[in-house]
């Protein structure tokens, strides 16, 4: 059983001085404890003991009043260069630079709130009275600026503590392992390195003699050590199903293409509710709900915005894409409670836009669709379910239908069309408050996926023109979490993301400059692969001895073998300038082992930020990250033809018998060995390199379709024997 420890800090002037905006970090209530008790001597014994136990415990939820920037000033104070004037304290006014100092206000009458668990013990108990009695002693809360007064309690299990955060009318950070803002918080430790630092800035200044002549030294006093822990404040979130009436209803479906009639159905009737039951809170419902004032006119900031998700059902490529769930998230802090909230969504009855019974609207605790929207897991590449609505400088023209010969656009106004909406993708992102950077962003006006709707279908009814829609694809520089929501129709069900569906196991770089003519393919793919192991093994670390799944090589130094220890194989792309990493698992068609599982997890921390690779003769290539589409790619997509992009080299050379009966030996045992059916093979064009073997360009041709990646040869790790699909219209180019 726990208890918690709650202390709560409350400013009277309504503002303190932070870093960067967020709420004040344990750190600082920790330093003002230790202040408050220090500031009529040493620390008792009992005293630091309790301060050594808060030390230990995990890093506290913390409640925080909304906070809003105020007016910012400046501030001249001495840099510290007064040698530079020789010394002359009459000078000081010359080495003075400007520190910007900006207060964050909010409102006095809310407290901060730090809340700790800890096991119901006899000793934690006593500890937590100790601390309790501290905080009575709390005088100021920053550097002598930020006077404070605080108060502790001890609550007895976390039912209270979230009764009490229920009824918080501010926002919750609670630590998270998903990454957020870094906060600093005491650690084993900090205690004794804050008294060290007392100690030793008391004698900063020393005095020295030597001879006649006296100098003083000034020494630094050492620096507090704090534990980084990220914070969040994730918003509260409700599911509901629409349901059929009756017991045991069946979903009810509402068409994909009036998602933003089912939010604004949805939205205006939970509203209604609420402002017959609580009238005093209409400004804020307006505000919150709506979207805007009680006059009519827009209101800010939509970070308090209630949001309103319909989930279309997806996760199979036949799903039909029909609206059978919503969610609905509240933010942290925000003036309307989630209970109030939730139940005024639950039992809304709203009508179908196909006719039919009525639909309820059904809280449920059923959450496995929003894994499908990113919910909980993290990813690099989004596109749109619905599409985005963006601003009026990435509209396209429009044609009149009548006019279809005579308007048509040339490839030039398309091409400048889908810059601006790409551009315009930045500014969505940005005011959907998306920090992460994206390295590549595809717009256009088809879905993505099947069973999908052009954006067309999505303006009826709305205040978007078809011409401002669009259907986004976007790769992140790093993995984000969802559900991702943007465009100017994010509270109109409008730009709703989804992590584009990918092959696990497959890295591709786009070559974006540093290519010299004529690379050869195994030279890219070599130092690709030393780039790889390089960046493993700075993530496994030092000491670390990789497995052979990275290196292709066992412990003692000797070649692994693939049937064995499958590893990686690493391909350069010429058609297309790209580097491929491809696992083994994908070329071998099966799901992966959970070994390889693990190291698949290293191999993509460590290509998160992977930019640039010297590649030696093929030069310094600046590579982007990007994706590949298996239902498209020519490397996948299924044929019964394949020729190789790469030179096939021959595994085993046959002799008294022909190059061309060698090479198709050695292909049809290369196929069997992998699993492949029996091809036709044809030679392209056979050579014999010297301390290499035979060489050559190879079509297969299948009496069924085989799917992709198809590598094969000799040198099939390091970029050889890389086979492309080829459509049933050019297959006559393999018997060229």
């Amino acid at each position: 059983m726990f208890h918690v420890l709650l202390v709560a800090v409350r400013l009277h002037e309504g503002r303190y001085h932070g870093a960067d905006g967020g709420p004040p970090s344990p750190a600082r209530l920790f330093q003002a404890l230790v202040a408050g008790a220090g500031i009529s001597g040493p620390l008792r014994e009992a005293e630091r003991d309790a301060l050594t136990w808060l030390e230990n415990l995990d890093p506290p939820m913390i409640g925080s009043p909304r906070l809003a920037k105020g007016q910012s000033f400046k501030n001249y104070v001495p840099n510290n260069d007064l040698d530079a004037k020789g010394g002359d304290q009459r000078r000081i006014a010359e080495v003075r630079t400007s520190k910007i100092v900006q207060p964050l206000l909010f409102d006095p009458h809310i407290p901060f709130v730090y809340a700790w668990r800890f096991p119901a013990n006899e000793n934690g108990q006593h500890y937590a009275g100790t601390i309790c009695a501290l905080a009575e002693r709390l005088y100021q809360f920053g550097r002598g600026i930020d006077m404070a007064w605080a108060w502790g309690e001890e609550l007895a299990g976390e039912s209270e503590l979230g009764r009490r955060l229920m009824n918080y009318p501010g926002s919750i950070y609670r630590p998270s392992p998903q990454g957020g803002r870094p906060l600093p918080c005491p650690r084993r430790g900090t205690l004794e390195n804050l008294m060290s630092r007392y100690a030793a800035n008391a004698e900063r200044f020393r005095t020295e003699k030597s001879g006649r002549k006296v100098t003083q030294s000034f020494s630094q006093p050492p620096k507090v050590r704090f534990a980084q822990i990220a914070y969040e404040s994730p918003p509260t979130r409700m599911n509901y199903e629409l349901r059929e009436r009756g017991p045991k209803a069946p979903f009810a479906v509402w068409p994909l293409e009036r998602a933003a009639m089912l939010v604004e159905t949805l939205r205006n009737a939970a509203a209604a509710r609420l402002r017959d039951a609580l009238p005093a809170k209409n400004c804020d419902i307006e505000r919150i709900l709506v979207g805007r004032k009680a006059n009519g006119a827009d209101s800010g900031p939509t970070s308090l915005r209630v949001k309103i998700v319909p989930l279309p059902s997806i996760g199979h490529p036949h799903a039909d894409r029909g609206i059978r769930r919503v969610l609905v998230e509240i933010p942290s802090g925000g003036p309307l409670r989630s209970d109030d909230m939730n139940w005024a969504f639950t039992g809304t009855e709203l009508a179908s836009p196909i006719g039919g019974e009525p639909i309820d609207v059904t809280p449920t605790e059923v959450k496995d669709m929003l894994k499908h929207y990113g919910v909980d897991g993290r990813f690099r590449v989004w596109h749109t379910v619905t599409p985005v609505a963006l601003p009026e400088s990435a509209r396209r023209r429009r044609i009149d239908p009548a006019r279809l010969a005579h308007e048509a656009k040339d490839g030039a106004e398309r091409c400048a069309e889908q810059r601006r909406a790409a551009a315009a993708v930045f500014h969505a992102l940005r005011h959907a408050q998306v920090r992460c950077h994206p390295d590549e962003i595809r717009v256009q006006r088809e879905p993505f996926e099947i069973n999908g709707q052009r954006v067309e279908a999505f303006a009826k009814g709305t205040r978007f023109a078809k011409e401002r829609l669009w259907h986004v694809q976007i790769r992140f520089s790093e993995p984000i979490t969802g559900p991702l929501v943007i465009g100017d129709g994010r509270f109109l069900g409008l730009g709703v993301m989804a992590p584009a569906r990918s092959t696990k196991g497959i890295h591709v770089f786009a070559i974006k400059a540093g290519l010299v003519a004529e690379a050869q393919p195994n030279e890219a793919a070599r130092a690709l692969r030393r780039a790889v192991i390089a960046r493993v093994q700075q993530a496994r670390g030092a000491n670390t001895r990789l497995p052979a799944f990275f290196t292709g090589h066992e412990l003692d130094g000797s070649v692994a073998r693939s049937e064995t220890s499958p590893h990686l194989t690493f391909l350069f792309d010429p058609a297309e300038a790209r580097l491929l990493i491809v696992a083994p698992h994908v070329i071998d068609q099966r799901s992966p082992t959970r070994r390889e599982e693990e190291h698949l997890a290293y191999l993509d921390a460590a290509m998160i930020d992977f930019r640039q690779l010297r590649a030696g003769l093929a030069g310094h290539l600046i590579l982007s990250a990007t994706s590949v589409d298996p239902d498209s790619d020519r490397l996948f997509v299924p044929s019964h033809t394949w020729v190789s992009v790469t030179p096939y080299q021959v595994t085993r050379h046959r002799k008294r018998v022909g190059a061309a009966v060698v090479l198709a030996m050695d292909v049809r045992a290369e196929c069997q060995r992998r699993g492949l059916p029996m091809p036709h093979v044809t030679p392209l064009d056979i050579r014999g390199v010297p301390k290499v073997g035979l060489v050559a360009r190879v079509c297969l041709k299948f009496d069924v379709t085989v799917n992709g990646p198809i590598i094969l040869g000799r040198s099939r790790h390091l970029g050889g024997g890389l086979f492309e699909s080829v459509p049933k219209s050019s297959e006559i180019n393999c018997h060229a």
